[in-house]
């Protein structure tokens, strides 16, 4: 999984933030393994705005193998908060999207197998 990180000009981006969003990124999305081919993660801070939730904000898309890309956000008071909560969305959101892609091939499958049991009765 490529994880690319992209900041705004209100955040100084350095070596120890850019850990910082591999690590809980990594740690937040590692079972879903060759699934996802790439996450995007959008720093900004958003200075001047007033919000009940923070001014911090991350962006997270992942881009998954056979899905549409999935983004969530989350605003905090700290860009460390908003990386969590954005990555913990982030999670909640692939495995709900990989549940329902694996339900539908289930269902394909279980229609599919009960069409050929079908067909081989009527055949007999």
């Amino acid at each position: 999984m490529q994880i690319q990180i992209n900041t705004d000009k209100t955040i100084t981006r350095h070596a120890g933030l850019d850990d910082h969003v591999q690590t809980v990124v990594s740690n937040a999305l590692q079972r879903f393994g060759e699934q996802i081919t790439r996450v995007e993660v959008h720093l900004s801070d958003n200075l001047g705005q007033k919000s009940a939730d923070g001014d911090n904000r991350c962006l997270m898309e992942a881009r998954l193998n056979g899905l549409q890309p999935i983004a969530v956000s989350d605003h905090a008071a700290t860009l460390h908060q908003a990386i969590s909560g954005a990555a913990d969305k982030l999670k909640r959101s692939v495995d709900s999207a990989v549940g329902k892609l694996h339900d539908n091939k289930r269902h394909a499958d279980s229609v599919g197998a009960a069409s050929a049991a079908v067909v081989a009765n009527v055949e007999e």
